[in-house]
C-alpha cells in the first residue's frame, strides 16, 4: 500500500523518505500522484494536534492515506519554547537563521548544565476510512554556544544530541547517523508497527 507523505518542507520530506524506506512503508509526494496540497494552518496546541490536522487534511485532498509529521524544539530552560512555534520562533516561517539567533540570544546567560533540551516528533496516519494511528519520539540533549556544522535543518546546528559521544551537533552528523537516532525517526517506528498491525 502507498502512503502519502504530507509536507512541503524539502529536506524533512528527504528525511522523512529515508527513513520509511527500511521500515516497509512506500511513500509517495503529493507531486507524485498530480495534486499539491493545501498549506495547513497549524492551529492545533500540541504537536500531536497538528500532525493529524496536516494528515487529515493530506487524506482528504488525495483520497489516500497520509502521514504527516509536526515536529520541533523544547527547551527546558525556556519552559518549553519554542515548542510547536519552533518554525516560525523569530517570526518568519522557516527562517532557520533567525530562528538560531532568538535561541541563542535568550539563552545567552544559562550555562551549559542548564541548557537541556529534546527535539519532538509526533508522526500521524490517517485512513480513507477514518482511521488514525499517532506515534511519538523524542531525541534529547543540550544546546550549544554556537552554530557547528552545514547538514540538517532546522535548529540541527545548535543541538547537541545526547547518544553522541564525541560532541558534535546533530548538523556534523552524517544523515545515517541522524536518522538512527532522531525524533523523527522513533516517531515513525511507532508509526510503522501500528500501520503494520492495521494491512
Amino acid at each position: 500500500m502507498n502512503f502519502l507523505i504530507a509536507t512541503h518542507n524539502i529536506k524533512k520530506r528527504d528525511e522523512l523518505q529515508r527513513i520509511t524506506g527500511p521500515l516497509g512503508i512506500d511513500v509517495l509526494l503529493d507531486k507524485d500522484i498530480g495534486i499539491e496540497l493545501t498549506d495547513v494552518e497549524e492551529t492545533g496546541k500540541t504537536f500531536e494536534e497538528n500532525a493529524f490536522l496536516k494528515a487529515e487534511s493530506g487524506c482528504r485532498e488525495s483520497g489516500m492515506p497520509c502521514i504527516a509529521d509536526d515536529s520541533g524544539l523544547v527547551t527546558d530552560a525556556l519552559d518549553g519554547a519554542p515548542g510547536i512555534f519552533s518554525a516560525r520562533y523569530a517570526g518568519e516561517h522557516g527562517n532557520d537563521d533567525q530562528n538560531i539567533e532568538k535561541l541563542l540570544s535568550e539563552l545567552k546567560d544559562v550555562p551549559a548544565e542548564n541548557r537541556t533540551a529534546r527535539f519532538v516528533s509526533a508522526a500521524c496516519c490517517v485512513f480513507p476510512d477514518g482511521r488514525r494511528m499517532l506515534s511519538t519520539g523524542e531525541c534529547r540533549g543540550t544546546i550549544a554556544f554556537g552554530r557547528r556544522g552545514s547538514g540538517g535543518f532546522g535548529y540541527d546546528p545548535v543541538f547537541l544530541p545526547e547518544d553522541i559521544a564525541d560532541g558534535r551537533t546533530m548538523a556534523e552528523l552524517t544523515p545515517g547517523e541522524k536518522d538512527t537516532i532522531s525524533h523523527r525517526r522513533r516517531a515513525l517506528e511507532g508509526l510503522a508497527a501500528l500501520i503494520k498491525e492495521e494491512i
